[in-house]
């Protein structure tokens, strides 16, 4: 044979580690062992969960902690030393490093990024060669702002272990390409592009953080301020008591009506700065007294020229100003990149899922009766409250909005509640309805058909909109703690399609129709967080109203994207001052009754009822189909349940007798069984969701992926005795009254019955004796693991 040599972990320990010491300088804390890129993809499989193997590189070095500068991927001893560069390059672009080195502990092979030049070095690179590398790589040639990206993160922030809270690969990239960008002053409008769920606050944090470092080693601390400005109260809160307060400690201060100005944080809502109460209080602060003002979800109307808000960011013009978001858009958001410019660093919803940083979903589209037909209406037909109602042919956007079917919301809330009998009575869900009567027509049928739970627990089901004033608030908080039962069941408008974060959300429902993709990813993000310690790991789509056609939007996810508009003169030259464009609404301005009531500050005048009350429709679901993201995609796309298992059953098996002749023995049905399971599929499920829950498991994916009539686990009893009858014969009579039952179990509970021997020790069955005994009526020990294993045989070659 072949000599290959030490494998790649020895060759590690005993060629690259001195090496990369003694020849290249690198010290032992700079050198990072077996370092995970990634948290590894989440895939569900029924009920449970799993992580695929995380992308992971043999070393990273750092030439401080956190700060990496390069990646080392190591093969085997006499394996070819550029055999790992393909891998290193992956792992090194991901990173954001411009360098991939490839060794064999012998030779070594380097990619540098900033070149494109593929060499193989004597030596490995020393530490201050990849420093110089990296500093180039950012674009930076200051000293002192080198010296600021060296220095460690806050470490102050804890998990629940107690463990420091470290950034996670993506949040150092944004981290450091923005403190570059502020401190280079290459830019003063920023933008980064984080999808929901990914740490946009802490990741604001640690900015902020790194810029407090520099202004103390430049003798400026005390002097540089920093203003946190969004548009609701919740997106104050939450960063002020998770994030800042730790860090900062008493430095950190909300603006709440009254000018101070002995702080250097300050936390503000643009509601608070132009109060009426004190109108335009931004003003008393100088237009210099911020150095750096962060906008969360940026997007949100004040890059707008024509927004009310938009003053506040003129009047700090000469701070640099940092926009969050998630999600911006090309249609919904043009004035955001106008304003702030292309995203210094984008982390997708897609990369999120594909990291196992984000939580993946699962979407059921459900049509109630109304949805599919429409409902028409007859001239002179009244409502509950005597008025008439227009007549015509009323859809699903005219739902709630026009006319309010009652017994559709009861349909909506009956399948919830089944659904959740079927998963967790306590998993927490949050519906999106119309408007804060349709919310609050759904919290009622909510809590009527879940009396049982009602009466435990008193706000199981709570409505939670603006209108509910401090009530609203608290029940908010308490639906966002993790450690807090109740409510369970959220119903709202749209007060918690944005901002709000609720780690242990298991269920979004969707019962009204969602105008914009950007919209639309604001809601989803609402499950996308990961609460691994109350065991969510994934979260659940219900929608009632085909809100989730946006999936196919060829815009819903990938790099945010941006518009660069040139206008053209007669003679086809770009002209540098384009002329002035018809502006754009504030969205605070133009949001319709039903958004009003759900904005923060906006007071709530009773009107008469605006809807028609319909009574006496009667609803049923019609249609229900489920859909899943595709593990194994790089697409991040829905498919259908059914459709994605025929592909999945395809692929592992060429036709239906490979499986079947793997399916023989119950170690390979466990083979089968894990991996479909790594590949999302859970065989109960696809039984459930199929409807064949009384045939074999193997039946049911030879129906599915080849479309053979699928037969009863009786029948397939039935089969087996009349074409292998000699087996049962030569039995003796006690052995084959021992086997007749089983099968008999087999046939009404499922083939789990056929797995161990262990089930011979359960009633009724122990009528036959121990053990022991059981095994002597077929001879012994060894004469019954041969009749069971030929009894597997027999029974799946029918």
């Amino acid at each position: 044979m072949v000599d290959k040599g030490r494998d790649e972990a020895t060759t590690c320990r005993d060629y690259v580690l001195p090496r990369l010491k003694d020849e290249s300088g690198w010290l032992p804390g700079q050198i990072k062992e077996q370092v995970p890129v990634t948290a590894g993809r989440i895939v569900r499989a029924g009920r449970s969960h799993r992580r695929q193997r995380p992308l992971q590189a043999d070393f990273v070095l750092e030439i401080s902690e956190g700060v990496p500068v390069a990646v080392v991927e190591a093969k085997r001893e006499f394996a070819d030393p550029r055999d790992g560069l393909q891998q290193a390059k992956v792992y090194a672009e991901q990173l954001d490093l411009p360098v991939a080195i490839s060794t064999n502990g012998h030779g070594v092979a380097m990619f540098n990024f900033l070149t494109g030049e593929e060499t193989t070095p004597e030596f490995f690179p020393r530490p201050d060669e990849l420093w110089g590398l990296y500093l180039s790589h950012q674009g930076i040639t200051d000293s002192t702002v080198a010296d600021v990206l060296r220095e460690p993160f806050s470490r102050m922030l804890k998990h629940a272990d107690g463990t420091p809270k470290e950034p996670r690969y993506y949040q150092r990239i944004a981290i450091h390409r923005t403190v570059a960008a502020c401190l280079s002053g290459r830019r003063d409008r920023l933008l980064l592009t984080m999808a929901t769920g990914t740490g946009k606050t802490f990741t604001a944090m640690q900015i902020v953080w790194k810029l407090m470092q520099y202004w103390e080693h430049t003798g400026q601390a005390g002097l540089k301020r920093v203003l946190y400005l969004t548009d609701r109260d919740s997106l104050i809160e939450q960063p002020m008591r998770n994030d800042f307060t730790p860090v900062f400690g008493e430095a950190v201060h909300r603006i709440r009506g009254e000018k101070d100005t002995a702080r250097s944080i300050y936390f503000a809502t643009y509601q608070a700065l132009t109060n009426v109460a004190r109108a335009d209080l931004f003003k008393e602060y100088g237009p210099d007294f911020f150095d750096l003002v962060i906008v969360d979800e940026c997007h949100r109307g004040s890059a707008n020229e024509q927004s009310s808000w938009r003053a506040i960011l003129d009047h700090f013009s000469s701070a640099i100003q940092l926009g969050l978001t998630a999600t911006p858009k090309r249609s919904a958001n043009v004035d955001t990149y106008k304003y702030f410019g292309e995203p210094l660093y984008t982390y997708s919803l897609k990369q999120g899922i594909a990291d196992g940083y984000l939580a993946p979903y699962r979407v059921r589209r459900v049509v109630l009766s109304p949805d599919a037909e429409g409902v028409q209406i007859a001239a002179g037909e009244l409502d509950k409250y005597k008025r008439e109602i227009p007549e015509g042919l009323y859809e699903t956007p005219h739902f709630e909005r026009i006319i309010s079917l009652l017994k559709r919301t009861d349909a909506a809330a009956q399948y919830l509640t089944d659904y959740l009998h079927d998963t967790d009575r306590m998993g927490k869900m949050v519906i999106f309805c119309v408007d804060s009567d349709h919310a609050l027509d759904m919290r009622q049928a909510m809590t009527n058909i879940n009396l049982d739970m009602s009466r435990i627990h008193k706000h199981y089901a709570a409505r939670i909109v603006s209108k509910e004033g401090d009530w609203g608030k608290q029940k908010l908080e308490q639906f966002q703690d993790p450690e807090t039962l109740v409510p369970v069941v959220a119903t709202t408008s749209r007060m918690l399609s944005t901002g709000v974060d609720i780690p242990t959300l298991r269920t979004v429902v969707l019962f009204r129709p969602v105008g914009s993709v950007h919209e639309f990813k604001q809601i989803i993000g609402r499950g996308t967080r990961l609460a691994e310690d109350y065991d969510k790991l994934s979260f659940e789509i219900i929608d009632f109203v085909g809100a989730t056609v946006l999936f196919e939007d060829a815009e819903f996810d990938g790099p945010a994207e941006y518009e660069v508009e040139d206008t053209i003169d007669d003679d086809g030259q770009v002209i540098c001052e384009p002329p002035p464009e018809k502006p754009e609404a504030d969205p605070a301005d133009t949001a319709d009754a039903d958004s009003q009531d759900d904005t923060d500050d906006v007071p709530v005048i009773p009107v008469p009822p605006r809807k028609f009350v319909v009574e006496d429709v009667e609803v049923e679901v019609t249609a229900e189909g489920v859909w899943m993201t595709e593990p194994g995609s790089d697409q991040l796309r829905l498919v259908e349940y059914r459709d994605y298992a025929q592909g999945v059953v395809r692929k592992l098996f060429p036709g239906p007798e490979k499986l079947r002749t793997r399916w023989r023995t119950a170690p390979s049905r466990s083979e089968i069984a894990e991996a479909l399971g790594a590949r999302g599929i859970a065989l109960d499920e696809l039984c459930q969701r199929t409807g064949l829950t009384d045939a074999d498991p193997l039946d049911v994916l030879v129906h599915v992926a080849w479309n053979e009539p699928a037969i009863s686990r009786h029948e397939r009893v039935y089969r087996a005795r009349r074409a292998k009858g000699d087996f049962f014969q030569r039995l003796p009579e006690e052995a084959r009254a021992v086997i007749d039952e089983l099968l008999e179990r087999y046939a009404v509970h499922g083939a789990g019955e056929l797995e161990k021997l262990e089930v011979l020790k359960l009633e009724p069955m122990r009528r036959h004796g121990s053990l022991r005994e059981i095994a002597s009526l077929f001879g012994g020990p060894e004469r019954l693991r041969q009749t069971w294993d030929e009894l597997q045989k027999v029974l799946y070659a029918a």
